[in-house]
């Protein structure tokens, strides 16, 4: 399973180091958010690595949605139940809940699907930052803290046609953003295909807060740090 380097199991328990989800982020999920660095002061679990963790331990339904509910430190123990119904939430020892999951229709155990799926989903998100918010933000004259850069993922989901696939192929097809004072709603419709035909829809919605005018200047200063990051990496 390729996800074995990124985390730590024991019975039902499932813990993610600080370095576990590091590398994670940026090996898998070429994902360069500081707040995925070991020792970062606003620490956190990437929501990539929660999602694929579900998938991996309960298979791929036809209609999933995953919705975060907490930011998940270094090295917090949680609860993957046994067994779970359509309805259910990842928490941690104390019963706190980081992630609720509903799900529907047939399922799939097939691990190549499965990792095929994970991979293409987590690609995409991880190029969300340059190629898709940095626009939006120049197009609506909008910015976050160029000092605190900080975007929540909120929730995604998927809905898939058929599980007859294995390769398949992640496209944004839509893409909008809500400005509501300082808050900034970002939603992202995506289509998944195999070959031509498509298998499948999804939506991903994403949090951007301390929202302020438009700097060009400090947004290509933005733009080049995380660049600068990938490329240290």
């Amino acid at each position: 399973m390729f996800l074995a380097p990124y985390f730590s199991k024991q019975n039902q328990s499932i813990c993610v180091s600080a370095q576990q989800a590091s590398d994670f982020a940026k090996k898998i999920a070429q994902d360069f958010n500081p707040i995925h660095d070991v020792g970062a002061k606003r620490f956190c679990v990437p929501g990539d690595l929660l999602f694929a963790l579900v998938l991996t331990q309960y298979g791929l339904s036809q209609n999933m949605k995953f919705s975060f509910a907490g930011m998940v430190g270094d090295g917090v123990e949680l609860q993957f139940p046994e067994q779970v119904g359509a309805d259910f939430s990842i928490c941690d020892s104390r019963d706190k809940v980081y992630l609720n999951v509903s799900r529907q229709g047939d399922v799939s155990r097939c691990d190549a699907q499965t990792a095929a799926f994970i991979q293409q989903y987590v690609a995409f998100s991880g190029h969300n930052f340059i190629d898709i918010l940095i626009p939006l933000m120049e197009q609506h004259q909008v910015m976050i803290n160029p000092e605190r850069p900080l975007v929540i993922y909120e929730s995604m989901s998927f809905d898939l046609i058929t599980l007859d696939f294995v390769d398949v192929r992640l496209s944004l097809v839509g893409q909008a953003l809500t400005i509501a004072g300082k808050r900034g709603d970002v939603t992202l419709h995506f289509e998944l295909h195999c070959g031509e035909r498509l298998v499948g829809t999804g939506m991903k919605t994403l949090v951007m807060s301390g929202l302020r005018p438009y700097d060009p200047v400090f947004a290509a200063q933005m733009c080049a740090t995380y660049e600068g990051r990938k490329t240290e990496f």
